[in-house]
């Protein structure tokens, strides 16, 4: 029998009508949770102003789970029973029965502004230089950016339309639905989580992936599955399941991302958890550049140079090193002296 039948849509409203304090203080509490957990990561790529160390992978396939996972608890018939009681029940008892949408509703809009920051902050040209000299990874192409906005885009739209034309011409037909898009936003966030660890394994840094957020969203993960399961119950598998699996491969993430925070200090590389590491200030033009402005700065001596700047053995790798042995090497002794001389008796 459809939930819908004014017999047990009433039922069902008594039943919301009375809710448990403590799982109305669960859940508004992970409302809040998840907004609290995104802001580093949001504030990270913004000061950043970069999207460095991100997967363009992990970006998408997130924004694709957290699109099926609303898709998910908007076609869910007992989600849409509670919504319908509102017309009977308090307002207060309606935002506590609402409380479920509510949480994967800013789930859903939080990570889709990391979508956006992702495409925004993409990383330019002289970035991906820098990413490839310095890490075993390859860099983040233009290309990679636009399969990401564009498939995000199309399955948005793809899951608003269907879903709305489930429940309005065929709502017998939207558990169904609702479980297909939860089996799809499971089976996302199971793989979700590997193009990054893979990612972040290659780099050795979390770079403008936040720590701050994962600490938070480990242990959140595991409170909104429970409290998801407290509302929807087993027969609901497909809505909190969905946030054991993102908990326990974010936990493996974020185990990593610690031991890449311990190591890159003990090597005195990363001073913070939002500065992890210290890039390289300076290519082999630079470095050639600084050389031939002042030739009585030693190319090869103390690690310091004209404002103050790292040079050779401080942070630049040894490809780096080597180029600039090559060109200072390649310079004749004889030409020196005659600039220098030239130069004097120009002063």
């Amino acid at each position: 029998m459809d939930l819908f039948t004014t017999s047990a849509l009433s039922a069902h409203c008594r039943h919301l009508a009375h809710p448990s304090p403590s799982t109305v203080g669960l859940a508004a509490i992970l409302v809040v949770g998840i907004l609290i957990s995104y802001l580093p990561q949001h504030i990270k790529i913004i000061q950043h102003r970069t999207s460095e160390g991100l997967s363009p992978w992990w970006v998408l396939l997130g924004g694709l789970s957290s699109i099926a996972a609303i898709g998910n608890i908007m076609t869910l018939p007992a989600s849409r029973a509670d919504m319908a009681c509102c017309r009977e029940i308090s307002g207060g008892a309606c935002t506590a029965a609402l409380l479920g949408i509510v949480q994967i509703g800013c789930q859903w809009a939080c990570f889709m502004f990391i979508v956006m920051l992702f495409l925004i902050f993409f990383p330019s040209a002289a970035d991906d230089y820098d990413l490839a000299s310095h890490t075993s990874s390859p860099p983040p192409r233009r290309r990679d950016a636009i399969i990401v906005g564009s498939t995000t885009l199309v399955a948005l739209l793809t899951t608003g339309i269907i879903s709305t034309a489930l429940v309005a011409a065929w709502p017998h037909h939207t558990q169904a639905w609702a479980n297909l898009l939860g089996t799809i936003a499971g089976i996302l966030s199971t793989i979700q989580y590997l193009p990054q660890i893979w990612y972040t394994y290659r780099l050795s840094d979390v770079k403008s992936l936040s720590v701050t957020t994962m600490l938070i969203q480990v242990p959140g993960s595991f409170l909104f599955a429970f409290s998801l399961w407290q509302r929807v119950g087993w027969e609901g598998w497909s809505t909190w399941m969905v946030y054991c699996v993102s908990g326990i491969l974010q936990g493996a993430l974020l185990g990593m991302a610690i031991s890449y925070y311990i190591a890159n200090k003990n090597m005195g590389r990363g001073v913070s958890e939002d500065d992890l590491s210290i890039r390289p200030v300076d290519d082999v033009d630079g470095a050639a550049g600084g050389a031939e402005a002042d030739e009585r700065t030693g190319l090869l001596g103390n690690g310091h140079s004209v404002k103050g700047r790292p040079i050779a053995g401080t942070h630049r790798s040894n490809a780096s090193q080597r180029q600039l042995g090559k060109l200072y090497a390649a310079t004749p002794p004889e030409h020196d002296s005659d600039q220098s001389s030239g130069r004097g008796n120009e002063r």
